[in-house]
C-alpha cells in the first residue's frame, strides 16, 4: 500500500468540468472557482440557519473544500456515481448542481432538487450522478457499493465515489461492503473524508487503529493517505484510484486527511478543540489559500481573484433570493416520488 505525506459557478444543471492532467494557471482558476463558491455557500448556508430559516440539522463543509473539487475532476459528470454522508452540500457543487435548488432544498422550498423534502441531509440529483446525501451514519457505504455493483453488472465503465467519515470508518457495514467489493472487483472508490473529528470525538480517542487507509488490508484493498488541504494532491491520486477501476482493479481506498473549521453541525459549540488548534489550521494549511499561492507564482493577476470573487458573490445572492422566493411544497407532495417504476 502506498502512503502519500499526510498533512463552480456557472448556475446551470449540469456542469462538465474537464479532466485535466496538469495544474495550469486556467485549472488553478477552475479550482479556485469551485472552491470559493462552496466556501460562500456554506458561509451564507450558515447564515440562513441562525435565522431560522432552514430548519433541522445543517452540517457545513467549510474547510473540506479541496477534497470534493479534486475528486471531482475524475468524475464522469453523470455516467459515474457519487454518494455521500450528511455533509453534502460541498460535494452537491462541485458535482455540478445548481447552486439555487441546492438553497432552495436547504430552506425546504419546492424549488429545491428534491422539492424540498430532502433538506440539508438528504438531496438528491440524477442528471450529475449524485445519489445523496444520507443522515445514517455509514449507511451509503453499502448503497455506494450497491452503485458500484450496478455498473459491474451493466458493464457500462462507470465508477462509484463513496464518501464518509472518520466516524462511520468504525460502522460494521462498511466492513460488509468491503468484503463484497474485493470479491467482485466492484469498481468503488471509498474516500474517508478524516477530519479529525467523529461528531465531537477525536480519532484517537474513537479509533483503535489510526491509519485508516489501511482499514481494507484484511480483504486485500489497497489504500494510500492524501493531504485532503492540496487539490492537487486529491486530484492525483483519486485519478490514480479511478484508472485502476475503471481497468478492472477493483475497489481502493483514499484516507483523505482534511479538517473542519465549523462545529460538526450548525448546534454544535466545538468545545472539543481550542481555537488555537482551528485558527493555525487556518493559518497554515487552508486549501483556498493554497490555491492562491499557486495562482501568484503561475502569474494570476489580482482582478483575475477579484473577478471570480464577485461572479461567486452574485451566485449566491441569487441562490439566496431564489430560495427565498421559492415557495414551500404543497402537502400533496408527501406523497409523491414514495415509489419509482422501473
Amino acid at each position: 500500500m502506498a502512503k502519500a505525506p499526510a498533512a463552480k459557478a456557472d448556475s446551470s444543471k449540469a456542469r462538465s468540468i474537464p479532466n485535466t492532467p496538469q495544474a495550469s494557471k486556467e485549472d488553478l482558476l477552475r479550482y479556485y472557482r469551485e472552491m470559493v463558491l462552496i466556501r460562500r455557500f456554506e458561509e451564507r448556508a450558515g447564515q440562513l440557519y441562525g435565522m431560522g430559516l432552514i430548519g433541522g440539522f445543517c452540517h457545513l463543509y467549510i474547510g473540506q473544500e479541496a477534497v470534493a473539487v479534486g475528486v471531482q475532476e475524475s468524475v464522469k459528470q453523470g455516467h459515474d456515481k457519487i454518494i455521500t454522508g450528511y455533509r453534502d452540500h460541498g460535494h452537491m457543487l462541485a458535482a455540478g448542481m445548481d447552486p439555487k435548488e441546492v438553497m432552495a432544498e436547504l430552506t425546504g422550498r419546492i424549488g429545491g432538487s428534491s422539492k424540498g423534502k430532502g433538506g440539508s441531509m438528504h438531496m438528491f440529483d440524477v442528471p450529475t450522478g449524485f445519489y445523496g446525501g444520507h443522515g445514517i451514519v455509514g449507511a451509503q457505504v453499502a448503497l455506494g457499493t450497491g452503485l458500484a455493483f450496478a455498473g459491474k453488472y451493466r458493464g457500462d465503465d462507470s465508477v462509484a465515489f463513496v464518501y464518509f467519515g472518520d466516524g462511520a470508518a468504525n460502522q460494521g457495514q462498511v466492513y460488509e461492503s468491503f468484503n463484497m467489493a474485493q470479491l467482485w472487483k466492484l469498481p468503488a472508490i471509498y474516500i474517508i473524508e478524516n477530519n479529525q473529528y467523529a461528531m465531537g470525538t477525536s480519532i484517537e480517542r474513537s479509533s483503535a487503529t489510526t491509519e485508516l487507509y489501511q482499514r481494507g488490508a484484511s480483504f486485500g484493498i489497497p489504500g494510500e493517505q492524501v493531504d485532503g488541504m492540496d487539490v492537487l494532491a486529491v486530484r492525483d491520486a483519486t485519478a490514480r484510484a479511478v484508472k485502476r477501476a475503471r481497468e478492472g482493479g477493483g475497489p481502493y481506498i483514499l484516507e483523505v486527511k482534511t479538517y473542519r473549521y465549523r462545529g460538526h453541525s450548525m448546534s454544535d459549540p466545538a468545545k472539543y478543540r481550542t481555537k488555537e488548534e482551528v485558527d493555525e489550521v487556518k493559518k497554515t494549511r487552508d486549501p483556498i489559500e493554497h490555491v492562491k499561492l499557486l495562482l501568484e507564482q503561475a502569474k494570476a493577476g489580482e482582478d483575475e481573484l477579484k473577478a471570480i470573487d464577485n461572479q461567486i458573490k452574485a451566485i449566491v445572492a441569487e441562490a439566496v433570493q431564489f430560495a427565498q422566493e421559492s415557495p414551500e411544497p404543497d402537502p400533496s407532495e408527501l406523497y409523491t416520488d414514495v415509489y419509482v417504476e422501473a
